[in-house]
């Protein structure tokens, strides 16, 4: 009996839970929570809490399978319009960001001068004294 009674209030809790996202505008996450809180009820409808007491297959059992079944096609459903759009809450606005990021236009980089040059090759040992040759010819020396 008090196994009932708590099941029974764990599952009111959830939905409170689930009408609080509802009222939020988020939907699917609400309907999630709802399916997990009509598990613990089912659960009571079904006999598995009591299972030892009364396993018989009576209408409530039955009716515990409908909603347990019910619960399932919620997170079914809640999974598939996930994928559909492409993933959790989280990742579509990571998206969602990295968009607006990419639509604004890269910080611009400094301006080129002219085309590139190649930096002088160090002279080799009988370069640098060909110069100071050439210089003191030039003066008779």
């Amino acid at each position: 009996m008090i196994a009932e009674t708590v099941c029974s209030a764990v599952s009111a809790a959830g939905l409170g839970v689930a009408a609080v996202t509802a009222y939020r505008k988020r939907f699917l996450a609400a309907t999630r929570i709802a399916a997990y809180s009509l598990v613990p009820v089912g659960l009571v409808m079904t006999g598995v809490v009591g299972w030892l007491a009364d396993t018989a297959f009576s209408p409530t059992a039955w009716a515990g399978f409908v909603v347990l079944g019910g619960a399932w096609v919620l997170f079914a459903t809640t999974c598939a319009v996930e994928r559909r759009r492409g993933g959790t809450r989280k990742e579509r606005r990571a998206a969602a960001r990295a968009e607006r990021q990419d639509a604004v236009a890269p910080a611009a980089s400094a301006p080129s001068l002219g085309p590139a040059t190649r930096p002088a090759a160090a002279p080799r040992a009988e370069d640098d004294f060909s110069d100071i040759e050439a210089i003191l010819k030039k003066h008779g020396l």
